[in-house]
């Protein structure tokens, strides 16, 4: 490739805060704010035919979404590097929203498989940078340039008041301070995560956390329905989270990051809870960890447990939650789906477009 840049090209990061940064007062607006994609982060290489989609860790996505390189290839710059996260939108309810679980089935070995998911769930590519463009060099120059520069360059077609085209967008941005709390609050329904603040005046600083990125944190109160051992020390390696459906017991998720005093003392809290000594469950077949125990130790339902977490996918954590404390004074039953706050339904077409 003959580009200013070239792969692998670590992206920029951001650090996490608990608000969105504010605007100056009485001065120029320092910052820009844009939604959080939850998706597959990616460099664009473009030079060309030859495209490559470069993730996070520096790996080629581009042989597990074909048909992004073929969009690529048509609706961006003929020599360019972009940053931006590949999602996958689905409609549910009517509606368009990010689907997780979609795009990580594009993960595939197999080929055949991997053409079969192009057609069914074809990816998009949500572009919020512009690092190259011809044979300039743009990680030098102020965020807000590089940005007018994006706006100019991709696409040609007008999507939901957005510049892109049918694969390859922009992100909506603002330096509306209330307008990204807004956005923080209501775009979670399309199956965003939160808020990013990028400095106007910044540079682009490869792994550097210049950005800074706020995400949505909840609380739900969950009963303990098992655990699975931990595998090379003593104690408990996660506990397991179960909420009522009236009076269906489903399963949510998990909590775990516990220090290794911690894990036997939870041990010794929830083993005498065992529904018997010799009773054992497999857990669900994944092909993210082939060969790994999913064994998990079923208890009677009595103990609940505040959790941190930060959004749902379906009727799961969408992560791993965070234990908080225990909670005597819930009942079991008590602990349905109707405590979680339930994100506004909100299309994708609209965040692409910034609510407008």
């Amino acid at each position: 490739m003959d580009l200013p840049l070239s792969p692998p090209l670590q992206p920029m990061l951001a650090k996490a805060a608990a608000s969105v940064p504010a605007q100056p007062d009485g001065a120029e607006p320092e910052w820009s704010y844009e939604p959080k994609w939850d998706g597959f982060r990616a460099i664009v290489f473009r030079d060309g035919d030859e495209v490559v989609l470069s993730s996070r860790s520096g790996k080629d996505l581009g042989r597990y979404f074909p048909e992004m390189l073929d969009a690529i290839r048509a609706e961006l710059p003929d020599r360019c590097v972009l940053d931006g996260e590949l999602v996958v939108p689905r409609e549910v309810d009517g509606r368009t929203r990010l689907d997780w679980e979609s795009l990580s089935e594009r993960i595939h070995p197999a080929a055949s498989r991997v053409t079969l998911l192009a057609e069914q769930t074809p990816s998009q590519l949500v572009g919020f940078d512009l690092l190259a463009l011809g044979d300039d060099d743009l990680t030098g120059r102020p965020f807000a340039d590089r940005r007018a520069a994006l706006l100019d360059v991709v696409g040609g077609v007008e999507l939901a008041g957005t510049a892109g085209g049918p694969s390859c967008h922009v992100t909506a941005a603002t330096t509306d301070a209330a307008l990204a709390q807004r956005w923080f609050s209501e775009f979670e329904g399309a199956g965003l995560d939160g808020v990013v603040a990028k400095k106007l005046a910044g540079q682009y600083l490869p792994n550097k956390r210049e950005m800074v990125k706020v995400k949505h944190a909840r609380t739900a109160d969950c009963v303990v329905i098992g655990y699975r051992p931990h595998k090379s020390q003593p104690g408990i390696g996660s506990m397991l989270l179960g909420l009522y459906d009236g009076d269906d017991m489903h399963f949510i998720g998990g909590a775990s990051a516990f220090t290794a005093a911690r894990r036997v003392e939870l041990l010794d809290i929830l083993d005498p809870l065992r529904l018997g000594e010799d009773v054992v469950h497999d857990g669900e077949a994944s092909r993210w960890a082939a060969g790994k125990d999913r064994q998990w130790v079923p208890l009677r339902p009595e103990l609940v447990v505040e959790v941190a977490y930060d959004q749902l996918e379906g009727d799961r954590l969408r992560h791993v939650a965070r234990f908080l404390r225990w909670r005597p004074d819930r009942e079991p039953r008590s602990c349905t789906y109707e405590q979680l706050e339930v994100p506004v339904r909100y299309d994708l077409t609209d965040v692409l477009a910034g609510g407008k």
